[in-house]
């Protein structure tokens, strides 16, 4: 971001130093003739400060698109991080339930009839 904002800011300081530039000699109290070889010498500049100035906001745009593209680069690692994390997780949980579910199934009916009575005995208590 801030790449960003120091090629807006040279940008603007140079658009701002040419119009300011352009002002002063519009604006000084010298003949028509000298006013008119400045002016000139400055249009003779123009093409080469725009030049310089689409070089600097191509290096800007650029720099901005290396830096997305490296950020979006990062988020996708963290986002497949976090998919093989869920991923792992779920496995892990259904082991779990299997084995514990495979343990319930195990248990001796005798012991289930016990349980689901102690757990009726235990609904009639106050």
């Amino acid at each position: 971001m801030s790449n960003n904002r120091s090629g807006v800011f040279i940008g603007g300081l140079m658009l701002g130093a040419t119009i300011g530039a352009l002002t002063g000699l519009l604006a000084a109290p010298r003949t028509g003739r000298e006013t008119r070889k400045i002016l000139k010498k400055s249009a003779d500049a123009l093409p080469e400060l725009a030049e310089d100035l689409s070089t600097s906001v191509q290096i800007q745009a650029d720099r901005l698109s290396t830096s997305a593209i490296k950020n979006w680069d990062e988020t996708l690692d963290r986002l497949r991080e976090a998919i093989a994390s869920g991923i792992d997780a779920t496995v892990r949980e259904n082991q779990v339930l299997k084995r514990q579910t495979t343990q319930e199934n195990q248990t001796p009916a005798s012991v289930q009839v016990e349980n689901s009575d102690s757990r009726t005995s235990n609904l009639d208590r106050p």
